[in-house]
């Protein structure tokens, strides 16, 4: 059997449905090259989820910040810059990725840009402390959010153009699931080099090695064979943006979207306060960096292609499902910590919760993705993911400020809030109609 020949037969395997060779959303042409671009695709985000997970700024850039004496309310500032600025000016990105008959480009530079920044952050880490550090690594995250923005818009275009439906889920399963794989690897490595004593040459070199993930991730998704698509617009970013808004209030299934999705930062927003709640009642021992990326590993590695064949079926369910999940699990840790003071000093209870809580935004997250995608057709998918992520963006901003605030009184009681947002936002994605039927 050919190589070309092995590659189409583990595609056919791995897309277990009735006709594994349905090109349904592409063309004849396009269907031929889908089980090349299928793999590239894979391996391609594979390797940039890895480099997220080392350089993530909820756990690895908050101890490198810690470690170069940054000041705490730069270190507080790096979560929303990193999520928010990849987001907010994705409407304007968008405008000039319409005028691209080819976009697969856009997530090349983005993904080598996105090198350069964590490399970059790598260096400072070695050579600057204090102030100037903190401010240094706070620039070089707003041209990482930035090039994130330009990845995020240009992958889920091209993934539409290339990747048949009922397949997309899947990919994007597999894709985490093989990431989870190797983020469990460098989770029990941070871990064994947390017990010799990590110091700021380990995560300088572990920023490094991220760095270089990003440019192999951009080598490789350059091959993507991507037939030319259409283009409009463009001329006017502005006015080009003002006009897309407009779909907020236009198309009622898009804003019914959009609604369900911010009711679902739940699942991501409470993850930082799981770990600020371990530090406090177990210590604040580096171990904790490499048990709770270990914890969201696994949690990816066995949820990940369960949920992707899910969303491939009814998307909109699996975002219900998993965002009950993650509301219940706050629900109850919020109770523990509250009410039962033998289970709030229990070692095991922040990693389980932790891995649970990973298992839901996994599902959130490949859900909302899949159903985006699956929602739109040509351009119009470019304009759904550039001005439902601008929108998120600003409402993450909002939603983090409100956070801080409740912070000042508890952790859990952060959780707790963010939790009712997330029932809330279960029975807003039921709601929505199926895009897969």
């Amino acid at each position: 059997m050919t190589k070309n020949g092995k590659l189409e037969q583990l595609y056919d395997y791995l897309n277990t449905i009735e006709d594994a060779r349905a090109c349904k959303g592409i063309s004849e042409e396009e269907c031929k090259e889908a089980p090349g671009n299928y793999f590239i695709i894979l391996l391609s985000n594979t390797l940039t989820k890895l480099g997220d997970t080392l350089s993530n700024p909820k756990t690895v850039l908050t101890w490198v910040m810690s470690y170069i004496n940054a000041p705490v309310y730069l270190i507080s500032f790096i979560v929303p810059i990193r999520e928010s600025g990849s987001m907010l000016p994705q409407i304007i990105i968008a405008s000039y990725v319409r005028t691209l008959e080819r976009r697969k480009w856009v997530f090349v530079i983005g993904c080598i840009l996105q090198g350069l920044s964590i490399a970059g952050i790598g260096a400072v880490t070695l050579f600057l402390k204090g102030t100037i550090a903190g401010w240094a690594i706070i620039a070089l995250l707003i041209l990482f959010s930035l090039s994130r923005g330009l990845c995020s818009v240009a992958s889920k275009d091209v993934l539409g153009k290339t990747i048949p439906k009922k397949k997309r889920g899947k990919l994007k399963g597999y894709t985490v699931s093989a990431s989870g794989v190797l983020v469990l690897i460098a989770g029990l490595y941070i871990m064994c080099q947390s017990k010799n004593g990590a110091d700021v040459t380990f995560y300088a070199t572990t920023l490094f090695f991220a760095a270089s993930l990003w440019v192999i991730a951009a080598l490789l998704y350059s091959r993507v064979i991507e037939y030319k698509g259409a283009t409009e617009g463009g001329k006017n970013a502005w006015k080009e943006a003002i006009d897309r808004m407009s779909l907020v209030k236009s198309d009622k299934n898009f804003r019914n979207f959009i609604i369900a999705r911010s009711l679902l930062l739940c699942s991501a927003l409470t993850a930082p306060f799981y770990v600020l709640l371990a530090q406090n009642q177990l210590g604040k021992e580096s171990y904790l960096l490499g048990l709770f990326i270990l914890a969201n590993g696994l949690a990816s590695i066995i949820s990940a292609p369960i949920w992707g064949r899910m969303a491939d079926k009814n998307s909109k369910n699996v975002m219900s499902i998993s965002a009950l999940l993650a509301a219940g699990l706050g629900v109850l840790m919020f109770v523990f910590i509250t009410y039962i003071p033998f289970l709030r000093n229990s070692f095991w209870l922040y990693p389980v919760a932790f891995f649970l809580l990973g298992i839901a935004h996994s599902g959130v997250r490949l859900g909302r993705k899949t159903y985006i995608v699956d929602m739109a057709e040509g351009n119009q998918r470019t304009d759904y993911v550039s001005v439902s992520n601008t929108i998120i963006g600003a409402i993450l901003l909002i939603t983090g400020g409100i956070s801080a605030l409740v912070a000042l009184i508890s952790t859990e009681g952060v959780i707790l809030v963010l939790s009712l947002f997330g029932i809330y936002g279960a029975y807003r994605s039921f709601q929505l109609p199926n895009v897969e039927a």
